[in-house]
């Protein structure tokens, strides 16, 4: 187990954006320097360890690396179970691991769509309900999913992406509803478009999207960070998305969804035979 002085914080999506800088956030806090650790999981593994050589130059941490992709099925398990062999009990769980693709929904590539669902939904549903026991057991713990102001409102254009952001919106606060009294806290970040390798994955089309946002990784993770430390169920970061989520409350479905729409650049290039993916 490790020192009950101490807390261990697990990220997923740790090589780069909103995951590094959660990271480096969690890096400074004194419950992790003190007898805790960060373990970083990612795909790229390069990137991670230079992320570990830099914290643990700056702030003397203790780091684990678990390479991981979490659009294998097994992974999530294979994750929980290395920890558990190494007797390594999970403080903090940050569920950042996601990505979108953009484009109409029946012309992009099934598998594509299936993959995404699999990383923004079920490895982050299946992480939290590894971990979540030991947590309720130990009378203590904090869960921080990364979701999206996308969540708040339907995506044509990039319909899949938005739907499982919904889905971690309504998971976390349902689940925050569940743990309370157990000393488990739940957050939700939501982060509205930010300057990541995001439009790197999801498409061309989409580093527009990116730069119509002033919110920065950095501050991004700050609120995060706070969100945990501060027990906040819902996070939406920037003032300005903090406007448009609360004005998407007054505003007619049928105008959202059309908004939306153009604000993704969808347009429908003519008729389509067949099946992608």
């Amino acid at each position: 187990m490790s020192d009950p002085a101490g807390e261990t914080v697990l990220i997923t999506g740790a090589s780069s954006g909103i995951g590094l800088e959660l990271a480096r956030e969690f890096a400074q806090d004194p419950l992790v320097r003190n007898g805790g650790r960060l373990v970083l999981v990612a795909r790229n593994v390069p990137a991670l360890e230079t992320l570990a050589t830099e914290l643990k130059q700056k702030w003397n941490i203790q780091i684990t690396i678990l390479p991981g992709d979490l659009s294998l099925p097994e992974t999530p398990q294979r994750l929980f179970k290395e920890l558990e062999a190494a007797g390594i009990h999970v403080d903090v769980l940050v569920n950042n691991a996601g990505f979108g693709a953009i484009g109409p929904f029946d012309e992009l590539p099934l598998d594509r769509q299936l993959e995404m669902i699999r990383v923004n939904v079920m490895a982050l549903t299946e992480l939290t309900r590894l971990f979540l026991p030991a947590m309720v057991k130990a009378g203590r713990g904090s869960i921080l999913n990364v979701g999206s102001v996308a969540g708040f409102v339907p995506g044509p254009g990039m319909t899949v992406y938005y739907a499982t952001k919904a889905f971690v919106g309504s998971f976390s606060e349902a689940l925050a509803a569940e743990l309370m009294g157990t000393g488990v806290n739940v957050s939700v970040l939501c982060p509205g478009p930010t300057p990541t390798n995001f439009g790197a994955v999801a498409g061309s089309k989409a580093i527009k999207l990116v730069r119509v946002s002033q919110t920065s990784a950095q501050k991004v993770a700050r609120d995060g960070y706070l969100a945990v430390r501060h027990g906040r169920i819902i996070c939406v970061s920037g003032v300005q998305n903090q406007f448009l989520v609360w004005l998407i409350r007054f505003t007619p479905k049928a105008l959202v969804r059309r908004l939306v729409r153009k604000f993704n650049g969808f347009k429908r290039r003519g008729p389509v035979s067949g099946q992608s993916g």
